[in-house]
């Protein structure tokens, strides 16, 4: 009988660190802030994401897409960290 509480101590014990494990590794997961700016060079409607990635990549920017209800042209790049 001692034998099999002593086993299911075990396995709360085992259980619970595998939840802390992964409530705190969730935590290195958080995805930098996006920062938006206007391509300078796109020209009319933007209508394909995988264009204006294309022209904001030719500006420097590692991504862009389209925003908004008149559909221009965003480029983005990660915000810089607040100290």
């Amino acid at each position: 009988m001692a034998s099999s509480k002593r086993s299911a101590n075990l396995l709360s014990t085992l259980l619970l660190l595998c939840l802390l494990l992964l409530a705190f590794g969730r935590v290195a997961e958080v995805e930098a802030r996006m920062c938006a700016s206007p391509s300078q060079k796109f020209r009319g409607a933007c209508l394909s994401d995988r264009n204006c990635a294309s022209v904001c990549s030719s500006e420097g920017f590692p991504s862009g897409d389209c925003h908004g209800v008149l559909r221009r042209c965003m480029c983005l790049k990660p915000c810089p960290a607040e100290n």
